[in-house]
């Protein structure tokens, strides 16, 4: 009986196609992108030197032109695990009561609405800034190359996003650009084998995470060249506790201007809010750091200074 020689070929070349498992690079969950930005975001973080504000985050809105469902969503539940992590505070702020409340301010500036026992100014006193913006557009593409033996194919995820970063105590945005992300995630496999690839969430999480780490190496950076700012947190005749800390990198002995914000410097033309008349009313010594974050400091007796005071570096 003769045997022909295609068969052990053909099982040669199956039991080859069996070891050939499909290979896949990107790890959404533990890179934000394939160009090491999650690096370049832990340096930065590492040498921020500011107290920890607290910031604001306007839930991101979706103006992509085909409207993908959950970006918004996505992107501020992304940003809001990176403000977390670098330190920051966020506390989270509706697009609705960002717009009623501004409203509110405005017809207390125009008169048409009496200040009464309560500034509305005051509901976001305890925000250092504000982050908004708005995912402005996503597209999803794959791409691939044949070989003889062999395919590779890969799905690239890219995302713009228009972002700000606002200082509420002036109205001035220290940082307002506009950002791509872009994540990428390979395939491949013998003959086809292993090669194809489905639709993966991952995908616009990854090129999310890489705009955003883009973006907040950049806030991070602008926050950490902005003059020490912070604020009063505690009043006990002439010993106070202020937000600073380590790292800070005050020494002890650091000489503090305090200022105390007054009315609204309306614009009369526009009718809206430059900020606020500020008064400086005394000055601190810082003492010695609590932990990373609070420091005890020293005022004069009788100084009449308040929780919520702002303490500024004398330049």
């Amino acid at each position: 009986m003769r045997i022909s020689t295609a068969v052990p070929l053909a099982m040669g070349v199956i039991i080859a196609l069996a070891g050939c498992q499909a290979k896949m690079t990107g790890q959404v969950k533990d890179d934000t992108s394939v160009t090491g930005q999650s690096q370049k975001l832990e340096a930065a973080g590492k040498n921020y030197s500011g107290p920890q504000y607290t910031v604001g985050l306007v839930s991101f809105a979706n103006k992509t032109p085909s409207k993908v469902l959950g970006l918004g969503e996505a992107a501020t539940d992304i940003l809001r695990t990176m403000l977390k992590s670098a330190g920051l505070e966020p506390i989270d702020i509706s697009p609705e009561a960002m717009q009623q409340q501004e409203e509110f301010i405005k017809s207390q500036q125009t008169g048409a609405v009496k200040v009464g026992t309560k500034d509305a100014a005051e509901g976001f006193d305890s925000i250092d800034y504000r982050i908004q913006g708005a995912i402005t557009g996503y597209s999803e593409v794959e791409e691939g190359s044949d070989l003889v033996l062999y395919q590779k194919k890969a799905q690239v995820a890219r995302v713009q996003v228009d972002y700000s970063l606002i200082d509420l105590a002036t109205g001035r945005s220290l940082v307002a650009e506009s950002g791509m992300g872009e994540y990428r995630k390979e395939t491949g496999g013998a003959l086809g084998f292993g090669s194809q690839s489905s639709a993966d969430a991952g995908l616009r999480d990854g090129a999310l995470r890489d705009a955003f780490s883009k973006a907040m190496e950049k806030m991070i950076n602008k926050l950490s060249a902005q003059p020490f700012q912070s604020r009063i947190l505690a009043v006990e005749g002439s010993d106070l506790i202020i937000r600073a800390g380590q790292k800070s990198r005050l020494p002890a002995g650091t000489k503090l201007a305090v200022y105390r914000a007054g009315k609204d410097l309306v614009d009369p033309e526009t009718g809206r809010s430059l900020g606020k008349r500020e008064k400086q009313i005394g000055e601190i010594e810082l003492v010695s750091h609590q932990n990373d974050r609070i420091s005890d400091a020293k005022a004069a007796p009788n100084a009449g200074l308040r929780v919520g005071d702002i303490v500024r570096a004398i330049n």
